[in-house]
């Protein structure tokens, strides 16, 4: 493959940001507040730190296995075989696809308070509209894609810079209060931390979309590895600065679950009409561009599984010239459409947590399981294996602290998988492999 087919290093880390700034900063802020109060200062701040080293961990594996294209999925098939493969790789895809319903949800919300549309159905018709043309744009292939990222990411880097440069304005001018801070006890201590993480967790993960390219970035493994670690310290500083600016404007306890906290922010400090039109612009662009990095993301997940031979070979239609895994691409956006109906945004964002957790849980097992090996890679974690045990505990108290609905369903779902599994490996006369475990 020629370097001139190749994106960048820069390009690579745009389509991280592009997936992971707008869930976070302009759809789940309000609600990690509404949640936690002040305190969802420290949620963003501890979510970015197990997603820091899940970032190093995606790197090596990344390093291991630079042509793979279904990230997670495709380092913990390497590493476990087949059968925990096929129930990371769905639940993970299904993740990645109910991620897509968050963020257009976002899109939808800002778009219906710019025209005056307050039905909650003219949030999800606007939605819809978002992901169809969004799977047009990831049909024309993924240099395209990428490209479209950066200048997406650049726009809304510019827009959150205002944002926050207004907040401070009110700071320093003493038009702000301190009491906006106040901690309330119903959402003060640890539980309301882990409620808030939890929701956000998901915000963190579009970096996951470069490791499943690889192959595609200039400088191989090593760029990767910096896109991937770059995308995720920008995210957290920009999230952190954020929030923070959004309780400067409005007091803490004023924040409520909804898609649309900054301009509601805004609203509330009588901002002028220009930074109310350029925020929800920037909002636009930002849901925008996140939905378009997850969608390729899961796409290429998809097609992965179909390319393992773990679902059906139609799966497997991938356009080589535009480098797109077309019906991957199709599926993701009709997925995206549907959940879009399953409730409000915390309600979907919890659900699409599991999967992106687990996925995340057994890819740090992945590097302990080469390193164990001795498989030498170009790019080593640091701190191994300590910083991998601190992911490993932070992720199993992350899944034990989601909302019962969001445990409910990945659980059936993973016991699910496991059964449709066993049937078709029996439907296929597979051999039974017994393995003694203990002397």
């Amino acid at each position: 493959m020629g370097e001139e087919t190749k994106v960048s290093k820069y390009a690579a880390t745009a389509v991280g940001l592009g997936a992971i700034i707008g869930a976070g900063i302009f759809v789940l802020s309000g609600t990690a507040i509404a949640l936690a109060g002040p305190e969802a200062l420290i949620a963003f701040i501890l979510v970015g730190i197990v997603a820091m080293i899940v970032a190093f961990e995606l790197g090596e594996l990344g390093s291991i296995m630079p042509g793979s294209k279904g990230s997670s999925y495709s380092f913990v098939y390497k590493a476990f075989g087949s059968e925990i493969g096929f129930v990371t790789g769905i639940l993970l895809y299904f993740s990645l696809s109910t991620s897509i319903s968050v963020i257009s949800l976002g899109f939808g919300a800002y778009m219906a308070g710019l025209l005056g549309l307050t039905t909650q159905m003219s949030h999800i018709l606007i939605a819809i509209g978002l992901i169809f043309v969004l799977a047009i744009v990831n049909l024309l292939g993924i240099r395209k894609a990428a490209n479209a990222d950066m200048v997406l990411v650049i726009i809304k880097i510019g827009v959150l810079l205002a944002f926050i440069g207004f907040s401070m304005l009110l700071l320093f001018g003493g038009r702000t209060s301190s009491s906006n801070f106040a901690l309330n006890p119903s959402t003060s201590g640890i539980a309301p931390i882990f409620a808030a993480s939890i929701a956000i967790f998901f915000a963190y993960s579009g970096f996951q979309a470069i490791s499943s390219f690889t192959s595609r970035i200039r400088g191989g493994s090593k760029a990767a590895a910096r896109a991937i670690l770059y995308s995720v310290v920008i995210s957290m500083v920009l999230y952190v600065l954020v929030t923070f600016s959004l309780m400067i404007m409005a007091p803490a306890s004023s924040f409520k679950i909804s898609g649309d906290p900054l301009s509601t922010a805004l609203q509330y400090a009588h901002a002028p009409q220009w930074l109310n039109l350029l925020v929800v612009f920037g909002a636009l662009v930002a849901t925008t561009s996140a939905s378009l990095a997850m969608m390729l993301g899961a796409s290429r997940l998809l097609y992965q599984l179909s390319a393992d031979h773990l679902l059906p070979g139609y799966l497997r239609r991938f356009n080589r010239k535009s480098d797109v895994a077309v019906n991957g691409v199709i599926i993701s956006a009709v997925i995206g459409a549907v959940m879009l109906f399953s409730g409000n945004i915390y309600t979907i964002a919890a659900i699409s947590n599991f999967g992106l957790l687990f996925s995340y849980l057994m890819s740090g097992l992945a590097v302990m399981h080469f390193r164990r090996k001795g498989v030498m890679s170009e790019v080593r974690m640091p701190l191994y294996p300590y910083l991998t045990i601190v992911a490993t505990i932070m992720l199993i108290a992350f899944i034990y602290g989601m909302p019962q609905i969001a445990i409910t369903v990945g659980i059936s779902m993973a016991l699910g998988l496991f059964v449709f599994y066993y049937m078709m490996r029996e439907a296929k006369d597979k051999k039974v492999i017994r393995i003694k475990l203990f002397r």
